[in-house]
């Protein structure tokens, strides 16, 4: 979602080049004048602009978007005019728009998810956190436990409840080494409560994995997870 609005936000950040461009050139002697086949150019990269800002504009889901209103805020930017709202309340109303819209059509992944955990919460076997992380002991290590400033190596297999899996080191033929803060929530918690030797299988809920924004093409926006985890060293 922040991408996508970054990319609103530097599309606007060309047309305001653009922009400012035409003026200074339009402004210079009269030797510099453009031709009618320069205008042409220009008034055709402008439209261009405007058609990737509208189209990306579509991308987001909004709806009943009033091009006028549109247009009356790029040009108020655009000539250094005071704008009816601010860049961080606009930001935050986009954002919460954006949000919301996917919230509603992700409704099936989330309730999906929620259910999973309420049933899988009563295995036996499957302990869960205060944070709302669920794991389960499939083989208990005896080596030392790392902290969140380690760095450790780990094998690993990922998939969606629905058992796709989506990523996999076992299948890569390799283990993976990671500091333990820089990876998901889930992760981080249950590796601080691991120890060297252990394998764990983790059910982790979206808040605690990709969130709401999911993760390339296999994971959804507000996906649950489980990972089958092996910590293979503290490094």
């Amino acid at each position: 979602m922040k991408k996508q609005i970054l990319l609103l936000f530097a599309l606007f950040s060309c047309i305001s080049i653009t922009v400012a461009q035409n003026k200074t050139k339009t402004s210079s002697p009269t030797k510099n004048v453009k031709t009618n086949n320069e205008i042409k150019k220009m008034d055709s990269l402008s439209y261009s602009l405007g058609v990737l800002l509208a189209q990306n504009i579509k991308t987001l889901g909004l709806e009943k978007l009033s091009s006028e209103d549109i247009a009356k805020g790029i040009d108020d930017v655009l000539n250094d005019k005071e704008t009816a709202i601010s860049v961080n309340d606009a930001n935050s109303m986009v954002s919460n728009e954006i949000a919301m819209i996917n919230e509603k059509k992700s409704g099936p992944v989330l309730e999906e998810g929620k259910k999973f955990l309420e049933e899988n919460a009563k295995k036996p076997g499957v302990k869960t956190t205060a944070s709302g992380l669920q794991y389960e002991i499939i083989t208990s290590g005896t080596g030392a436990t790392p902290k969140a400033t380690d760095e450790v190596t780990t094998n690993y297999r990922g998939t969606l409840i629905n058992g796709k899996q989506f990523d996999s080191s076992y299948d890569r033929g390799e283990p993976a080494k990671f500091p333990v803060n820089r990876v998901i929530p889930g992760w981080t918690e249950a590796l601080q409560m691991m120890k060297e030797g252990d394998k764990w299988r983790l059910y982790i809920p979206y808040n605690l994995a990709y969130g709401e924004r999911g993760a390339g093409q296999d994971i959804p926006p507000f996906a649950t997870l489980i990972f089958d985890i092996e910590l293979i060293k503290v490094n």
